[in-house]
């Protein structure tokens, strides 16, 4: 009897030139689909908090909603590690101050001692009172002035506004640790305070350089558009041997509402950037003085608002508002 023997066929793959050029050319698809995924899931969310390093003992804490759904993105906030302990420049909006002392404790185990605001709004100054009250609190006199103003500082809270303030200028601290503090007029308000760590040639500029933007001001806290381009301009000719420069904010806000979206601004510019800030603000004031003079209302002069090509990626979102201001201060109230 003869053996049967069962017959398998093997499976091949094909392997012809075009079948392997499929292959291949959907592999390359699914791994880049992969990568750009786990690339937006990386990705940090810009309102949130975030510690970043600008130099040795030196860094930056951004982000800080008011709300996760609702406000804006608040102010940057400054920290300078000192033999002595930390100084803090701004306090966000209230309730980041645990929030900034758990990235503070990331890099040191010393304490804060100081913290400076560099002028009134509540994204600045928002957590003062989340902090120990050992802190020395600083800032320009007539910050003290407007925060004593803010409901968040009456009655008892009232011991977290500044203890010490200044007119005009004032040095803290001593030797690599040195800190000067510097009143050059009015801006986005009437006391926006220019910080300057010589050792570190840095300058942090608060809302007077909040990014590059047409600028927020602040009438009713003594803010003024005419006088911006004199106050960025005397801050340039006075301040010396700085090479880097912390903006008041991060991010750039479009849309409001459920349509409102964040992107990133770089907080850490150069001497040259400050320097091309002044330039803009000059040029927007002349052009809104020119736009008065003749005849234009303040919706004419900030429709057919005619700038130098160099700041065409600047947001124009209050272009309108600083024309209506300029002519409130010349006198005119539009027409």
């Amino acid at each position: 009897m003869r053996d049967r023997r069962r017959l398998t066929r093997t499976a091949r793959t094909p392997t012809t030139p075009a079948f392997t050029r499929r292959t291949a050319t959907l592999g390359l698809i699914v791994a880049i689909g992969a990568l750009s995924i786990v690339a937006v899931r990386a990705q940090p969310n810009v309102i949130d908090l975030r510690l970043e390093k600008v130099a040795d003992d030196l860094y930056l804490v951004t982000g800080g909603r008011a709300s996760p759904t609702a406000g804006g993105v608040s102010g940057v906030t400054t920290v300078r590690v000192t033999a002595r302990g930390v100084v803090i420049i701004d306090t966000k909006y209230p309730g980041f101050g645990a929030g900034i002392l758990e990235r503070v404790r990331s890099v040191t185990s010393k304490p804060v001692t100081m913290i400076i605001n560099t002028h009134t709004h509540g994204d600045h100054t928002g957590s003062n009172g989340e902090f120990p009250r050992t802190v020395a609190f600083v800032a320009h006199e007539n910050t003290k002035t407007n925060m004593s103003r803010m409901d968040q500082f009456k009655g008892e809270h009232a011991a977290f506004l500044p203890s010490r303030t200044f007119a005009d200028r004032l040095s803290l601290l001593d030797g690599k640790d040195r800190i000067e503090l510097y009143y050059f007029g009015r801006g986005h308000t009437n006391g926006d305070t220019v910080i300057v760590f010589p050792a570190l040639r840095t300058v942090v500029m608060g809302d007077l350089f909040a990014r590059k933007w047409a600028p927020l001001v602040d009438a009713s806290n003594g803010g003024s558009a005419i006088a911006y381009p004199q106050t960025l301009a005397k801050a340039i000719a006075a301040i010396k041997d700085v090479d880097t420069v912390i903006t008041g904010h991060s991010t750039t806000q479009t849309g409001s509402g459920r349509d409102v979206t964040f992107v990133r601004s770089n907080p850490v510019m150069k001497w040259t950037d400050l320097q091309e800030y002044q330039a803009f603000t000059r040029e927007f004031v002349q052009a809104a003085q020119a736009a008065r003079k003749a005849g234009k209302s303040v919706d004419e002069a900030a429709a057919t608002l005619r700038l130098p090509d160099t700041y065409r990626s600047y947001d124009m979102a209050n272009a309108k508002a600083d024309v209506q201001r300029v002519y409130d201060e010349l006198g005119a109230g539009g027409r």
